[in-house]
């Protein structure tokens, strides 16, 4: 169990700290939601999870079999919906190196889409998970 602690700033801005760390994460309502923007919104925060999620994931996979997913990224684009306001979709490209043998890629997919995070989310919230095998 990890606890984290959140404390509300004013101006719709959110503090929250990772208690066995120390480290501080803050929020800001999106401009489209009569916030600043000045950084992750908490709806960000669930994409950036996504992301972060499958990466780890497939990181612990590949750690097992001596795979190097050095020099992987991702992109990940939120869509909201409203009436109510919510996150309707997430895309997420995922770039790993081209030296992956083909008989890993299915299985470091696998392990992706099925990452705490992904799986942990509402049957309504599209997930649209791209792989590109093209990093050098």
């Amino acid at each position: 169990m990890t606890k984290i602690q959140g404390k509300y700033l004013g101006q719709l801005r959110t503090q929250s700290i990772h208690l066995p760390s120390g480290d501080e994460l803050l929020t800001d309502a999106p401009t489209d939601n009569h916030g600043k923007g000045e950084t992750f919104s908490p709806t960000d925060l669930v994409a950036t999870a996504l992301g972060s999620c499958m990466v780890t994931i497939m990181g612990i996979y590949a750690a097992g079999r001596d795979i190097d997913l050095s020099g992987t990224y991702w992109e990940t684009e939120k869509v909201m919906a409203s009436n109510p306001r919510r996150i309707a979709a997430i895309r997420i490209r995922l770039h790993l190196p081209q030296s992956i043998a083909a008989s890993e890629r299915p299985k470091l997919e696998h392990a992706a889409r099925n990452c705490p995070v992904a799986l942990s989310l509402s049957a309504d919230l599209e997930q649209d998970i791209q792989f590109f095998y093209d990093v050098e």
